[in-house]
């Protein structure tokens, strides 16, 4: 059975301030670093085999990859497709606005004026498409929270408000089995 792993960047000072980044190229935290360390060592331990690191294009997935991938010996590459969406005027705000998350709930609408939820599941989804296509070869995504519940949602169901609340921690490693 084919599978996929997804690791969510390690912390940033935007995480811990709850501020929405979205395309904003935020660094990784002394901690963050950590955290990739960690998960390495937990992608170690368990003795999974993993062909390829596939990373956003922002450099706290690069950093969170590239770190990964010092520690395991796995190779990692840039793709655009894990990119995390562009939340227009929500970029820099508090993630705890009420009414961002009721703009995460309008899946066709550009969020902010950046980019609709819509268009990330379409990218998001022929990328994840392709890897099933390869069931032969295991990859690990490092991307972003919003990256995160579309490839979720890709695996299972969600309503859209679950959607809007639905976070993964940074650098816990989540695997995902193709059908």
């Amino acid at each position: 059975m084919a599978s996929v792993f997804f690791i969510r960047h390690g912390q940033t000072v935007w995480n811990l301030e709850h501020r929405i980044a979205g395309v904003t190229d935020v660094a990784l935290t002394e901690d963050g670093r950590r955290q990739a360390r960690a998960a390495a060592e937990e992608l170690i331990r368990s003795g999974v085999h993993i062909d390829e690191i596939w990373s956003s294009p922002l450099t706290r997935a690069m950093d969170t990859a590239e770190i990964i991938s010092r520690a395991t010996g796995i190779p990692w590459r840039i793709d655009r497709r894990l990119k995390e969406q562009d939340f227009g005027c929500w970029e820099g705000q508090s993630s705890r606005e009420e009414g961002f998350l009721s703009e995460k709930q309008q899946f066709a609408r550009r969020c902010g004026g950046g980019e609709s939820m819509l268009h990330v599941a379409q990218r998001v989804y022929n990328l994840l498409d392709a890897l099933r296509e390869e069931p032969d070869r295991t990859r690990l995504l490092v991307a972003h929270n919003g990256i995160a519940r579309v490839v979720y949602t890709y695996f299972r169901e969600m309503t859209n408000e679950e959607y809007a609340r639905w976070s993964l921690p940074n650098c816990r490693p989540i695997r995902f089995d193709f059908p």
